[in-house]
């Protein structure tokens, strides 16, 4: 992903108020993130923890999604899930499920869409095995190279993204 502006990245936001998109604030660690390993920007919002944001490239600019977090969450020792962007295994706290307005009237009237994703929201990072899940096993085993993983996870957003901007 090529790095982006703070201004290109409030200015794509599909599903959220002009006013909501300038309130966000950025990543902690904006200045530092790793461009070359993320084929998406995804964030819990540092000033509003009940809030997270994806920003994925497009060819006629970057697409923003705004997301809700939500404010309890289950957790157990036992169990597992699975993000159904990246398809990694976390321990159940490692992944959340996230609802995100749809885009244009349907959204004002409160029609949502969700979706089971990493915690962190850093699939990219999963995936490249640069960061590790929470998990006793490990790693799931796959037969899939990288390349192969990073079109699922892309094809998987890709859907979610349809959901969301669908008229």
């Amino acid at each position: 992903m090529e790095p982006l502006s703070e201004k290109q990245i409030r200015s794509s936001f599909v599903n959220c108020t002009k006013g909501d998109a300038a309130r966000l604030r950025l990543p902690l660690d904006f200045d530092e993130l790793p461009w070359e390993d993320l084929d998406f920007l995804g964030w819990v919002d540092p000033g509003a923890p009940l809030r997270a944001h994806l920003v994925l490239p497009r060819p006629q600019g970057p697409l923003g999604i705004s997301l809700r977090v939500p404010s309890v969450r289950r957790t157990s020792a036992v169990k597992s899930s699975l993000c159904q962007i990246c398809l990694t295994g976390h321990a159940s706290s490692g992944v959340t499920l996230l609802a995100a307005p749809l885009a244009g009237p349907r959204g004002r009237e409160g029609n949502t869409v969700g979706i089971y994703v990493c915690e962190d929201l850093a699939c990219p990072l999963y995936v490249r095995g640069k960061r590790q899940p929470k998990l006793r096993a490990g790693r799931y085993e796959e037969s899939l190279d990288l390349d192969e993983r990073l079109a699922r996870m892309s094809d998987n957003l890709d859907a979610f993204v349809a959901k969301v901007t669908a008229a």
